[in-house]
């Protein structure tokens, strides 16, 4: 499964709902409170390019804030992305 990490804050209701998705998939991630720990905005600003929360990050790759992790949800890129599902475009031919 993917490492995923979530940068939030503690009034952010698109947290919320990212952090939902995540836990109906089952879904461990790993959550940075920037309103709790400011230094890690920087690293978040650095990181991402963006001041907005959240920002998630699935095995390191950027991917943006929830309404971009709804998106590859819908178009179904998601799960491929959290390794709960093979690509079926990758997988060798037999």
């Amino acid at each position: 499964m993917a490492t995923v990490v979530i940068y939030s804050t503690r009034v952010c209701a698109y947290c919320v709902r990212a952090k939902q998705l995540l836990e109906r998939k089952g879904v461990e991630y790993t959550e940075i409170a920037i309103d709790q720990h400011p230094a890690k905005r920087i690293e978040m600003l650095r990181l991402s390019g963006r001041a907005s929360v959240p920002q998630i990050f699935i095995d390191d790759q950027a991917i943006g804030g929830f309404t971009d992790m709804w998106a590859l949800e819908v178009k179904g890129e998601l799960d491929v992305l959290l390794g709960l599902r093979v690509n079926k475009n990758t997988d060798p031919q037999p």
